[in-house]
C-alpha cells in the first residue's frame, strides 16, 4: 500500500537583505565594482521597531567598530566638505544613475526629463542588483515605498523632502513639509542591523519579525498561538490552534471593515493589548550553551535546508553532528533534513531515518524543553504517518510525561489509541483531560466517540453534543455529527436530522440522507436504482436465473450448523438475530468458503465488477423473525447493493431507503445505494435469507477502481 503522501508544503519566508551606505560607498570609491563576497557578509536581517518612522534615526554600528550618525545636511546640491556624510555618495549614484544628467540651465529652468532619469536609473540598478536589491528605496523621500519622479525632484534640489511626522503609523501616514534642516536629500540611514536568526518553517513567524529572538527557530510539532496583528500592520492573518493532527482549523481573517473600527479606538490600549498578547507569547528557545557557540554554523545550515538545497544541508548538519556530537540542535536540523529528504524522494526509508534522528535529538542531555517537545511530536506524527501506531502512542506517552500540564499532548495521545484501536486507552485519557479541563470540547467529542463504540448510547450523547457545540479546533468532523445523529436516532430523539443537516451544512455529508464518508465526488446519487441503470444487466440476469442454485447451497451451509453464519458485528440491530455467510471481502475471497458453496462461487467469478469491489462484501444473509437494524448508512458512495431473494416469509419482511420502503421476491433482485439512510424489519414467522452483492458504483473509471482504498 502506498503510504507516502507530499501533499503539503510551506512557504518560505522572504527575507530582506540591507547594506550600509557607507559600506556601499567604500566599496564603490576603492574598487569600482561591487564585491560578492563582501555583499554576502553584509547580508543581514532588518528588525522593525516602533521608532522607524521617526525622524530622529539612531547610530548605526559598522562592521569596522566605528558609529555612523544619521547626516541631516542641506539640499544636494549643497554638499560638501561640512555637508552630508552621505553626501559624497549621493552624488556618485546620481551620477551613475543618470551619466550626464542636463546642464545647469535646463535644472534652473525645471525642465528635466524625468522618466528618462527613472528609467536609466533602474538600468543601472539592475547592473548592480546583486548589492543594489532594494537600495533606491532608501532615496524614497516621499515616504511612498519607491524611487520616482518625486523622489528625483528632492535629489536635484528642486523640492523638499516631506516625511510623516514622529508617531505616524503606518495607516496614518501623510505628507507633511518638516521644515528647514528636518528634510534630507541624502541617503536615508538604515535601521539598526541586527544578526539573522534561522527561517521559521512556520510562515506566520514572517508576519511578527520583531518577535524574533537568539535561538528561535523553526519547530515543527511546537504549538506557539500567535498575537493578534498590532495596530500598525495591515496584514490580514488567521492563526492555527492545533490538538492533534486530525484537528487543523484555521480562524476566519479578520475583513478589513472589522478592522476599520479598531483604527478609529484609543491606541494607547491597543498597544497594552499587543504587549499583553507578546507577554503571553513565548518563542521556543532551541539552543542550549553549546549550541550557541555554533550558532553561526548551524544557521548557515538551517539557511541551505530554507532553500531547498537539501542535500547539501544534510552535509553540513552531519558534519555539524560528528564535531558537535552532544549538541541537540545539530542533530535536530539533521533530523529535519531527512524528513524533508524522504518527502522529496518519497522514500519511507529516508523517513524512517528521520525518526530515528529525532530521538536522538530528544535523549541528548541539556536538550533544551521546546527541543524535546519540537522532536518528539513531530516523531509521533511521522510515525503515524508510516503506520507505525504503537511506536506513535509510546513518543506521544514519553512527551506527556515530560508535559504533564499540557492539555494538548494528551488529546493528541488519546487520537493515538483510537487510531491503533484501543479504545480503553483513550477513554483513560480522555477522562483524564476532563477531570482536569471539564469544558475542553476535543477531548468531550472523543470521549463521547469512545462511549458509543462501546455502546453506551444515551451517555455518549452530551459529550458529543456539547463538544460540537463548544466549536474548538478539532470538533467539526464529520464522524461526531455522523454518529451524535446515530445516538439521538437509537434512543428516539428526530433532533438527530438538525445535527444530520449542519453536518450536511459544513460539508461533511452529500445531502442529510446520503451520510456515506469516503466518497468519490460527482458520482450519481439515488437510493434506488434499476437493472438498467447500473449498467450490470449480464450479472442481474444470472443471479436471477440461478437464484435457486444459489438457494439450496446457502441452505445446505445453514443445515450444517456448524457456525458458519456469524452474528452481525457492526452493533447494527436494535433487537433480533441477524447472521452473515461471508464468500468475498475487500475484493479478495474470504479463505476456503467456496468449498461449501462452489457453484454460487464460480458463477461469481465471472463477474469482476462484484468480486473485484474492494469497497464491498458478497454474502448471504439469514436474518430471523422479531429483528429490527437500525437506521444507518453505508461508509461509501463507491458501490451499489444488490439483494437476491431466497427465501422471503410472507408477510414482514421490508427494507426502506430514504422515505421509500419496499419488500423483497424470491428469485428477483433489488438494487439500492446503501450510503442513503436505510432501515430493515423482519416481523415475519420465519427466517429471512438474502444473497448480497456489492458492485462498483457504475461512474468509477478503471483507474479509480484499482486504486481507491480498500473499506
Amino acid at each position: 500500500m502506498q503510504r507516502y503522501d507530499t501533499s503539503f508544503s510551506l512557504p518560505s519566508s522572504a527575507w530582506v537583505e540591507k547594506v550600509s551606505a557607507e559600506e556601499v560607498e567604500t566599496v564603490a570609491q576603492q574598487t569600482g565594482v561591487f564585491n560578492e563576497e563582501e555583499e554576502e557578509e553584509a547580508e543581514e536581517e532588518v528588525t522593525p521597531t516602533d521608532s522607524d518612522s521617526e525622524a530622529k534615526v539612531p547610530p548605526l554600528e559598522s562592521k569596522n567598530g566605528k558609529r555612523t550618525e544619521g547626516s541631516r545636511g542641506g539640499r544636494g546640491g549643497d554638499a560638501g566638505g561640512g555637508g552630508s556624510k552621505h553626501s559624497m555618495f549621493t552624488w556618485f549614484v546620481v551620477l551613475a544613475l543618470l551619466g550626464v544628467w542636463t546642464s545647469m540651465a535646463v535644472v534652473y529652468f525645471d525642465i528635466v526629463d524625468y522618466d528618462s532619469v527613472i528609467a536609466r536609473a533602474k538600468e543601472f540598478h539592475t547592473n548592480f542588483s546583486e548589492v543594489l536589491q532594494g537600495k533606491l528605496k532608501a532615496y524614497d523621500s516621499d515616504g511612498d515605498g519607491d524611487f520616482d519622479v518625486e523622489d528625483a525632484k528632492v535629489l536635484l534640489g528642486l523640492k523638499e523632502a516631506q516625511r510623516a511626522s514622529v508617531g505616524d503609523s503606518p495607516d496614518e501616514k501623510t505628507e507633511k513639509d518638516l521644515g528647514p534642516g528636518l528634510h534630507d536629500d541624502a541617503a536615508v540611514p538604515l535601521p539598526p542591523l541586527v544578526e539573522d536568526d534561522f527561517v521559521p518553517d512556520d510562515p506566520r513567524d514572517s508576519l511578527h519579525p520583531q518577535d524574533d529572538d537568539v535561538g528561535t527557530i523553526d519547530t515543527s510539532g511546537v504549538l506557539v498561538e500567535d498575537p493578534p496583528p498590532a495596530e500598525s500592520t495591515a496584514v490580514e492573518s488567521g492563526h492555527f490552534v492545533t490538538s492533534s493532527k486530525f484537528s487543523q482549523e484555521a480562524e476566519a481573517p479578520v475583513t478589513q471593515a472589522e478592522k476599520e473600527p479598531e483604527r478609529q479606538t484609543d491606541p494607547e490600549p491597543q498597544r497594552e493589548t499587543h504587549k499583553e498578547a507578546e507577554a503571553k507569547k513565548k518563542k521556543p528557545k532551541l539552543l542550549n550553551k553549546l549550541d550557541k557557540t555554533i550558532k553561526a554554523e548551524l544557521d548557515a545550515a538551517e539557511k541551505l535546508r530554507k532553500k531547498g538545497k537539501v542535500e547539501e544541508a544534510l552535509k553540513s548538519f552531519e558534519t555539524l553532528v560528528q564535531q558537535n556530537p552532544l549538541s541537540p540542535r545539530a542533530r535536530y536540523g539533521k533530523a529535519q533534513v531527512e524528513d524533508d529528504l524522504a518527502e522529496k524522494l518519497r522514500s519511507n526509508d529516508m523517513l524512517q531515518r528521520a525518526i530515528n534522528s529525532y530521538r536522538e535529538a530528544a535523549e541528548l542531555p541539556d536538550a533544551t524543553p521546546d527541543l524535546l517537545r519540537a522532536a518528539l511530536k513531530r516523531r509521533a506524527e511521522r510515525q503515524q504517518f508510516l503506520g507505525r501506531m504503537r511506536g506513535s502512542v509510546a513518543t506521544l506517552g514519553l512527551l506527556v510525561q515530560n508535559f504533564p500540564d499540557d492539555v494538548g499532548l494528551k488529546n493528541d495521545l488519546g487520537v493515538a489509541y483510537l487510531l491503533l484501536g484501543d479504545n480503553k486507552g483513550a477513554k483513560k485519557v480522555y477522562e483524564e483531560v476532563l477531570a482536569v479541563a471539564p469544558d475542553n470540547g476535543f477531548a468531550k467529542v472523543h470521549y463521547g466517540f469512545v462511549l458509543k463504540s462501546e455502546n453506551m448510547i444515551a451517555e455518549s450523547i452530551p459529550y458529543l453534543k456539547e463538544g460540537l457545540e463548544s466549536g474548538e479546533p478539532g470538533t467539526d468532523d464529520g464522524r461526531f455529527y455522523f454518529h451524535l445523529g446515530d445516538a439521538l436516532q437509537r434512543v428516539g430523539d428526530d433532533s438527530a436530522y438538525h445535527w444530520y443537516e449542519l453536518g450536511h451544512k459544513r460539508g461533511h455529508f452529500a445531502s442529510v440522507w446520503q451520510r456515506s464518508l469516503y466518497n468519490v465526488d460527482g458520482l450519481k446519487a439515488q437510493p434506488w436504482w434499476t437493472p438498467r441503470e447500473t449498467g450490470y444487466t449480464d450479472l442481474v440476469k444470472m443471479l436471477e436465473k440461478n437464484w435457486r442454485t444459489i438457494r439450496d447451497e446457502a441452505l445446505a451451509v445453514m443445515d450444517q450448523n456448524t457456525g458458519l453464519f456469524v452474528p452481525e458485528e457492526e452493533n447494527l440491530r436494535e433487537k433480533g438475530e441477524w447472521g452473515q455467510y461471508t464468500l468475498w471481502q475487500q475484493g479478495r475471497k474470504a479463505g476456503n468458503v467456496c468449498q461449501n458453496v462452489p457453484k454460487t462461487c464460480s458463477m461469481m467469478e465471472r463477474h469482476p465488477e462484484a468480486t473485484g469491489c474492494k469497497r464491498g462484501q458478497i454474502k448471504f444473509s439469514v436474518m430471523q423473525p422479531g429483528t429490527h437494524v437500525w437506521p444507518h448508512t453505508g461508509p461509501t458512495n463507491c458501490r451499489l447493493r444488490m439483494h437476491l431473494g431466497l427465501v422471503i416469509p410472507k408477510p414482514g419482511c421490508r427494507i426502506r431507503c430514504t422515505d421509500q420502503t419496499r419488500e423483497w421476491d424470491e428469485g428477483k433482485v433489488l438494487i439500492f445505494d446503501d450510503s442513503f439512510e436505510h432501515e430493515v424489519w423482519q416481523d415475519a414467522n420465519s427466517y429471512r435469507l438474502i444473497f448480497i452483492v456489492d458492485v462498483w458504483h457504475p461512474e468509477l473509471t478503471q483507474y479509480q477502481r484499482q486504486t481507491l482504498s480498500t473499506i
